[in-house]
């Protein structure tokens, strides 16, 4: 008797960080850490300017000590152009891994160059601004601002003590991220009841737990300052999210797509953590959310919930409300059933206090 197969989930790819290590003063064992990965004889390592001027000479010295090559490369832009150069450059090293060393900008490029090359890489981030830390998604400027599915890091090598030393804001920022998982998974909840997508209750789970661990504790933030090991963490957390759910559906939604509106719109203005933590209060109460839990959050850690905190004009805000689904229409998201236009995103603005 044959076994009828019908309505049965379509099949995603679960693709993990292999290890992931969270420490404090170890950036000089990250040759030890490569080795115990994959043994790698020579890696490219894409970089910003001021990261390899600080921990550049420790970098070389623990790779050397490992008997590793390393070929510095500079990460300029996360354009489309600026991507292709580097791939390039890249591709002559021959390298056996590709080591993104910074903020997000180096950590994307370098997960775009090992997805297009097939050279495993592994993320070292400087800064904890944004949660593709640790997961396959890529931010790409270009035409449309938009994100693209690359590859998730062969490992992940977090030195907490050098985040703690980078700008508070870049923190702050990463804390928007983690704040705008409440209304991506609700959008992804509202993608499953309305048009049957594949929904993972473990992967949304996990992103909310993310946002959670944050808002329960950023009061004791606010008076003893941040723990950066538990928003690492908890960015980390969100990013194997992704990872599980085979998309970035449990951490991104209409406030990502806001986001990426501002970006198309007027590039330069606030950090991606910060317009997602901005989009995610207006979104929330689209959603019927409790905005004000999200307000009171970004408040008590330090990040921007108005649009003149970045720079933001009024005018580009509105606009980008109502753009934002276009740059995704086969993503369901609350923007789906409103039709925005700039009179009710400026009235949306106005309620939230954003404006």
């Amino acid at each position: 008797m044959s076994v009828m197969k019908k309505n049965l989930p379509a099949s995603h790819t679960m693709e993990l960080p292999r290890q992931i290590v969270v420490g404090e003063k170890n950036i000089d064992r990250i040759g030890e850490f490569l080795k115990s990965l994959s043994k790698p004889k020579k890696v490219s390592i894409i970089s910003g300017r001021n990261v390899r001027k600080i921990i550049g000479g420790e970098i070389d010295d623990s790779l050397k000590k490992s008997k590793i090559t390393g070929v510095w490369h500079l990460a300029v832009s996360n354009h489309v152009k600026a991507l292709n150069g580097i791939e390039k450059k890249v591709r002559k090293d021959k390298s056996d891994l590709i080591i993104g060393l910074g903020g997000g900008r180096s950590v994307d490029v370098a997960k775009l160059c090992s997805f297009n090359l097939k050279i495993p890489f592994v993320s070292i981030p400087t800064s904890a601004s944004h949660d593709g830390i640790a997961s396959p998604f890529v931010s790409v400027r270009g035409e449309k601002p938009h994100s693209l599915v690359a590859t998730a890091p062969l490992g992940v090598f977090v030195d907490v003590d050098i985040i703690k030393h980078a700008p508070k804001r870049l923190i702050a920022s990463g804390c928007g991220d983690l704040m705008a998982k409440l209304t991506a998974v609700k959008d992804w909840e509202l993608g499953r009841d309305k048009t049957g997508e594949y929904y993972g209750r473990y992967s949304a789970d996990l992103a909310l737990m993310s946002a959670k661990i944050l808002i329960e504790s950023a009061l004791s933030f606010s008076k003893k300052g941040l723990d950066v090991r538990v928003i690492v963490e908890a960015l980390i957390s969100a990013g194997v999210a992704s990872c599980i759910a085979g998309s970035s559906r449990p951490c991104s939604g209409a406030e990502h797509l806001f986001s990426h509106a501002v970006d198309h719109l007027e590039s330069g203005i606030g950090l991606h953590g910060e317009k997602c933590g901005i989009g995610s209060i207006m979104i929330a109460k689209l959603q019927g959310q409790d905005w004000k839990k999200i307000v009171k959050t970004l408040k008590n850690v330090g990040a921007p919930t108005s649009a003149k905190e970045i720079g933001l004009k009024p005018g580009v805000l509105t606009k980008a409300l109502t753009i934002a689904q276009s740059l995704r229409p086969e993503r369901y998201t609350i923007l789906k059933e409103i039709n925005m236009t700039e009179s009710k995103a400026l009235k949306l603005a106005k309620s939230t206090k954003v404006l």
